[in-house]
């Protein structure tokens, strides 16, 4: 007979399943569909999923449920077959995987973060309807995932005690603020879920492992109640038309001990895993990952992992003169020249220093004065990276150039508005006399802090730089005469990190084409790729700014590496910086990024500094090692 499934969280950590909805996108499945009413017109593909993730070691199945409740049902006019659809769940789960595996039936959030008015009393009855017919099926247990507000999974866990005395596990999606949606700080919680019946608590969807780990090393564990973590394969990206995720199973398989070691008793895998990734961490659990005590975390142990608020500044003896000297022959002062203009003459510095996501702008200012005294020749400001709302980048960029004189470079991304805001936005910049931008597709709306919001994608970075090369002409997006011409100077990025760069650089002559007069690089920890792409771009005139952004610790270098789109590091760096973390990993990340300036300056005279979790000093350091390297900044040639 199959253990209790409390008996044996007491006893081991269980390995999980790993996503469906995503998977059943990477098998083909059409978007826009119910993949829930699958369970009765496709089920033998439904139990394939499920036979797939027990043979990888999975023994903790999730039923094919998320969003079979009424009102997400009702979308798809489905909203009858509530009770049809999460039996045929249960059953499916059960008959495709073997009798050691426990199967718990999936219950998702209604709201889903987003602030709709479905009133408690509404949330209660679909919830309702949806667990008695779980219930009924034969589930071992309910698990409730992907919660963002407390109040709406108190609820759900109310309906479920009052219908069971079977395990039930409760989850949120976690974010850096270390609060719920409806802030209730994850603490208070959990020790409220807890008291009102909860076996399991935990962690899943949104955040990739690092992240879910940084949430789990916060907390203080509550006794007798384990964690279960479901962490995405990293962040999404958006490649031609297709999500993909970057987590390989590897990765996943090197975080499970640290889960299990916090007391983790469940661990599993959300979007963008599939059976490999699961079948990674069953191997890890079997060699030895087992799970540890649930108790309270030794003194220090959040803290040695936390970082300061500020960077060591650079020594006194490495800061070079920085000198404004004015052009002797009667040309252009810096100032009066675009940045494609003056990279042309000498080595250029820009720095992205992302604005607040408070409403405060005092660290912002402070630490965007710090770059101005080191020199750099522009400031770049993100529009809302990794989805993350953030003050607007059209008013810091404002402060910047009106408070302290620095050149501002926006990015604008196409994810957060139609072809007319879009228009307007760029009016305004061209108002305000901001004339230099980024325009990007920007990251999907679903992996930030506000995911129930839409991705608009009205139009492509193409797109958008044609448009605004456009404003340069004087015509509106329309093809009306704005009887006044814009002046941007466009950029784009490119990614030198991907397999095949010669298919990079021929979309990169597209851009050119399309109208885009620079590009600015994701970050390159490789030398050899900064000399590969001088090869392969020594026919393109448009300037290209490398990126660099310097490490802070071991595991930051980890999450990078693993979850984050578009950066690779190397073995070597990730060595370095293996166990750094503090002042030390910031030391060594800035060594690393020296060794970087020194490859790229030799290739390019464009630098594109990235300032990692607002260190600004950091940053500042690596702009006057460039001009150590290559001279004073000053025009090193006239018109």
């Amino acid at each position: 007979m199959k253990q209790d499934l409390r008996q044996a969280l007491k006893e081991r950590t269980l390995t999980g399943d790993g996503a469906m909805g995503t998977y059943l996108y990477h098998l083909g499945l059409p978007v826009g569909i119910s993949y829930e009413e699958l369970n009765i017109t496709q089920p033998d593909v439904i139990a394939d999923v499920h036979r797939r993730y027990y043979d990888a070691g999975a023994r903790l199945i999730e039923t094919n449920t998320y969003t079979a409740n009424r009102e997400k049902l009702s979308k798809f006019g489905l909203e009858l077959d509530v009770a049809a659809i999460n039996r045929a769940g249960v059953e499916l789960a059960r008959k495709a995987v073997g009798a050691d595996a426990y199967v718990v039936g999936a219950v998702g959030s209604i709201r889903s973060g987003r602030r709709r008015v479905v009133i408690n009393a509404q949330l209660e009855d679909d919830f309702r309807e949806q667990m008695e017919a779980l219930l009924e099926a034969g589930a071992d247990g309910l698990l409730l995932e992907t919660f963002y507000e407390h109040d709406e999974l108190l609820a759900a866990l109310r309906v479920a005690r009052s219908l069971t005395n079977l395990p039930v596990i409760c989850q949120f999606v976690t974010e850096d603020s270390g609060v719920t949606r409806d802030g209730i700080a994850l603490d208070t919680a959990f020790a409220q879920l807890a008291s009102e019946g909860a076996d399991v608590v935990g962690f899943n969807c949104h955040s990739g492992p690092n992240g879910i780990l940084r949430a789990l090393e916060k907390l203080t564990p509550i006794p007798n109640v384990p964690f279960s973590v479901y962490p995405n394969a990293g962040l999404p990206k958006l490649v031609d038309g297709q999500y993909t995720y970057s987590a390989p199973p590897e990765y996943f398989a090197s975080m499970s001990g640290r889960f299990a070691a916090l007391g983790a008793r469940i661990i599993g895998g959300c979007c963008g895993t599939t059976p490999e990734h699961i079948a990674a961490i069953a191997q890890a659990l079997a060699g030895g990952a087992a799970a540890a005590p649930v108790q309270s975390p030794a003194a220090g142990t959040a803290a040695q992992h936390a970082e300061p608020d500020r960077a060591p500044a650079a020594d006194a003896e490495q800061t070079a003169e920085i000198v404004q000297q004015p052009c002797v022959c009667g040309g252009e002062h810096d100032d009066e020249l675009s940045l494609v203009e003056l990279v042309k003459r000498r080595h250029t510095v820009i720095v992205e220093f992302d604005s607040p996501r408070g409403l405060s702008v005092e660290k912002f200012m402070k630490g965007s004065e710090t770059l101005r005294d080191a020199g750099v020749d522009a400031i770049s400001m993100a529009d809302n990276s990794l989805a993350q709302t953030r003050m607007s980048n059209v008013s810091t960029g404002y402060l910047v150039k009106e408070k302290l004189g620095v050149r501002p470079l926006v990015h604008i991304a196409c994810r957060d508005r139609n072809s007319i805001g879009m228009q307007s936005h760029l009016m305004g910049l061209h108002a305000l006399d901001i004339d230099h931008v980024l325009a990007i597709t920007g990251d999907p709306a679903r992996v930030g802090d506000l995911p129930g919001a839409s991705s608009v994608y009205d139009m492509t970075s193409f797109d958008l730089i044609r448009m605004t090369k456009q404003l340069n002409g004087g015509l509106a997006f329309s093809g009306k005469q704005l009887k006044e011409k814009a002046k941007f100077v466009v950029g784009s990025a490119f990614d030198p990190n991907v397999k095949y760069l010669e298919k990079a650089v021929q979309r990169m002559e597209k851009k050119i084409e399309a109208g885009a007069d620079y590009f600015m690089t994701q970050p390159v920890y490789d030398p050899a790729i900064v000399e590969k792409l001088y090869t392969m771009t020594r026919h393109i005139s448009a300037p290209i700014f490398i990126g660099i952004m310097p490490l802070i610790s071991g595991r930051n270098a980890e999450y990078l590496h693993n979850e984050v789109p578009g950066i690779r590091i190397t073995e070597a760096a990730r060595s370095r910086m293996a166990g750094l973390e503090g002042e030390e990993g910031r030391r060594a990340g800035v060594e690393i990024a020296k060794e970087l300036i020194d490859e790229v300056i030799r290739y390019f005279n464009g630098i594109y500094l990235m300032t990692p979790m607002m260190f600004s000093e950091m940053t500042a350091e690596l702009t006057k090692y460039v001009w150590e390297k290559t001279g004073a900044k000053t025009i090193t040639s006239c018109p």
